[in-house]
C-alpha cells in the first residue's frame, strides 16, 4: 500500500471541539487584550502576502485559519464545524480529519497567497476558517449523499445539493468581483483541494458520491 494511502490507527478524541475552543479561545482573548497588542499579534497570524514574501511568515498559512474579523464571522464558521465536522471527524478518526482539515485549510490559503501575488494584491490580509470548512462540508456530503440539510431550519436539501449550490454560489461571486470582504476564492479553493484529498488520499471520486453514478 503507497504511503499516500497509508490510514491511521482509528481513534477519536473530539478534534472538532479541540478546534471550536481554540478558535474560540483566540477571538476571546484578541478582545481582551490592549488594542494595539491585538493588532501585532493579528499582523503575525494573519496571511498577508507581503509579510510572507519580505519576512518568510509562511506560519500563517496555518495561522489564519485561527483569526476571525468578528462574532458572525466566527459564530457561522464554529457553527458549520459543528454541524459538519462532528459527524466528519466519527467517519474518518480524529488524526485523518485533522490532516485533512489543515492540509486543505493551508492549501487554500497558499492557493489565495498566489492569486493576491499575481494581482498585486500584497497588503490583503487573509483570516478565518472558511476554506477548511468548505472542505469539510465537501466531505459531510461525500460520506452522507442522503443526508437532509435545513437552510434556516426551513428548507430542506441533500447534502450534496446544499455543498454544490453553495459552490456555485461562491463562483458566481468570485466572477462577479464582489467586494464584500469575504474570500470567495478560499472557500472554492478549500472545496477543490477537498476534492483532490478525496482523490489522492482515499482513492474516492467525490462526483460519483455527490451524484450516485
Amino acid at each position: 500500500m503507497s504511503i499516500i494511502r497509508q490510514p491511521f490507527r482509528y481513534s477519536n478524541f473530539n478534534a472538532v471541539y479541540w478546534l471550536i475552543g481554540i478558535n474560540i479561545l483566540i477571538f476571546a482573548v484578541m478582545r481582551f487584550l490592549e488594542p494595539r497588542l491585538s493588532y501585532n499579534i493579528e499582523i503575525h497570524m494573519a496571511m498577508i502576502p507581503a509579510a510572507v514574501i519580505e519576512y518568510k511568515w509562511v506560519w500563517t498559512f496555518i495561522t489564519y485559519m485561527f483569526l476571525h474579523g468578528g462574532f458572525t464571522h466566527i459564530f457561522f464558521n464554529m457553527f458549520g464545524l459543528f454541524i459538519f465536522g462532528i459527524q466528519v471527524e466519527r467517519q474518518m478518526g480524529s488524526k485523518e480529519f485533522l490532516l485533512f482539515y489543515l492540509v486543505t485549510g493551508a492549501l487554500a490559503g497558499f492557493f489565495s497567497f498566489c492569486v493576491y501575488y499575481f494581482t498585486n494584491n500584497y497588503m490583503v490580509a487573509l483570516i478565518g476558517a472558511s476554506g477548511a470548512i468548505f472542505a469539510v462540508e465537501l466531505a459531510y456530503a461525500v460520506f452522507f449523499p442522503n443526508s437532509i440539510i435545513y437552510i434556516w431550519g426551513i428548507i430542506p436539501l441533500r447534502a450534496p445539493v446544499m455543498v454544490l449550490g453553495f459552490t456555485a454560489l461562491e463562483l458566481f461571486f468570485a466572477l462577479r468581483g464582489s467586494r464584500d470582504n469575504v474570500a470567495h476564492l478560499t472557500h472554492l479553493a478549500g472545496f477543490a483541494f477537498g476534492w483532490i484529498y478525496f482523490l489522492i488520499r482515499f482513492g474516492v471520486n467525490p462526483w460519483r458520491r455527490l451524484t450516485g453514478r
